[in-house]
């Protein structure tokens, strides 16, 4: 047996004594080696949704084990069974079947991440359009090096890697390498301990493009910041592309040091902000469509709602809620969508405030149905009720006008505020209705 095969085999043991024997034999069992080097290992899964599910719920265990047993970090590769089209298909057709894997082997870039299913949105359009200019001509535009910061989960690694497939899609002949700040950091000490400081040095050198995920961790590395400072230099000076992310302003960056600092500087810094309500239906749909999933418009709105702030976080729990709907054999809804986030966010985020439950509260309180609340009618108390239930959903979500228009019968921004501007014209002049409105909110709360 091939000696990776048997290290692979010991982690595959750690793992078992980290999950019960049900989440052991659904996700692992039909986990399969198929090969290793020293940079990567490359394991096959039957399907896409079994990949998906491997690599966000228990993607931190495979690498911590992997690092165990092979005494070193590993990018891990996955390989995703087709099964053949054509039952008297060839073996070598059928080894065609195989998705390789879902990395460029020598820049270590994710195929999935493109500018195509990044969903713009006012919180990163100036970076995605920053993003895009660098990746058409990298190295000939001001924008050397670029920096994205924002706080975690909010796309800046899809926003980086983009950029390095769509410059290897459209320019084959450059070197692009992506790579995190600690899978650089580890590069380096291997290769002070091993005597390879020249092959590392003349590796990362030799590059067109390079793109460093999360510098904030060279804080503190004053050896690794100094190699990264020389190789910077070298790059920048030969016109090579050099594109960072960080979680934070480079000036906040308190423990590295100034000299880098101001090398970070001297090109484009942009941010990306948390996405409004509805870049995240959006981000949402797009997950589900390109899964081939028909996942129901209010459950969509509901994880939209309650996950603000954190993209990734929101991807993990449609892709929890699917895999509870497919092992409970359950439909996708409301009720379920509730677990799951009650077990990412507990009890509290459940009840966040949503337009449903606007609705639900505005129309108890003016005893009229929900469902004329979001009909046509124009009877006056109806009428009144619909333009409350737009201005509280104004005021107490961060849901856009479209999106509360649309909630509340389909209506038009202008509708949302013509309501929010009546609603507030009456409480200026309506003690007894400033005292309901005030009701509603608290039970809102």
């Amino acid at each position: 047996m091939d000696e990776n095969k048997k290290i692979w085999q010991e982690c595959k043991k750690e793992i078992k004594k980290s999950v019960s024997f049900q989440a052991y034999q659904t996700w692992f069992s039909d986990l399969t080696f198929m090969s290793a080097d020293f940079e990567q290992i490359t394991l096959q899964v039957p399907n896409r949704f079994h990949y998906e599910w491997i690599e966000n719920k228990y993607g931190q265990l495979i690498n911590k084990s992997l690092k165990k047993f092979f005494g070193r970090e590993l990018s891990v590769n996955y390989s995703i069974l087709v099964k053949p089209e054509k039952a008297d298909s060839t073996p070598e057709e059928r080894a065609e079947k195989l998705i390789p894997n879902t990395f460029h082997r020598a820049s270590r870039l994710n195929v999935r991440y493109t500018f195509t299913n990044f969903i713009e949105g006012k919180g990163n359009q100036f970076a995605k359009a920053a993003a895009s200019s660098v990746a058409d001509g990298p190295g000939q535009t001001p924008f050397n090096p670029l920096l994205v910061y924002s706080n975690p989960g909010l796309g800046k690694t899809h926003l980086i890697q983009a950029i390095g497939n769509h410059i290897l899609n459209n320019q084959p002949s450059l070197r692009v390498i992506y790579v995190t700040s600690e899978k650089f950091m580890h590069d380096f000490i291997f290769s002070i301990q091993n005597n390879k400081s020249t092959q590392f040095a003349q590796s990362y050198r030799k590059v067109d493009v390079l793109l460093v995920d999360d510098v904030q961790f060279f804080q503190t590395k004053e050896q690794t910041q100094e190699q990264f400072f020389h190789l910077f230099n070298d790059l920048f000076q030969q016109g090579k592309q050099i594109i960072l992310t960080t979680d934070r302003h480079p000036n906040e960056l308190t423990h590295l040091k100034e000299r880098l600092v101001s090398r970070f500087q001297s090109g484009l810094i942009v941010d990306i902000q948390p996405p409004d309500l509805e870049t995240r239906i959006a981000i949402l749909m797009k997950k589900a469509e390109n899964e081939k999933l028909n996942i129901p418009y209010d459950v969509t709105e509901f994880l939209a709602e309650s996950i603000k702030d954190d993209i990734r976080m929101m991807e993990g729990a449609l892709v929890k809620l699917l895999a509870l709907s497919s092992l409970t054999r359950s439909d996708v809804t409301i009720d379920l969508a509730k677990k799951v986030i009650k077990g990412l966010l507990g009890e509290k985020a459940v009840k966040k405030t949503s337009l449903k439950k606007i609705g639900q509260e505005v129309a108890s309180s003016f005893q009229v149905t929900e469902k004329k609340l979001y009909g046509k009618s124009r009877v006056m108390d109806v009428a009144l009720a619909r333009q409350v239930a737009m201005f509280l959903s104004r005021e107490v979500t961060d849901s856009s006008l479209d999106i509360i228009g649309k909630h509340f019968g389909n209506r038009d921004h202008s509708t949302v505020i013509h309501s929010c501007k009546t609603v507030e014209e009456k409480l200026r002049q309506d003690s007894h209705f400033k005292k309901t409105i005030k009701e509603i909110k608290n039970q809102l709360q």
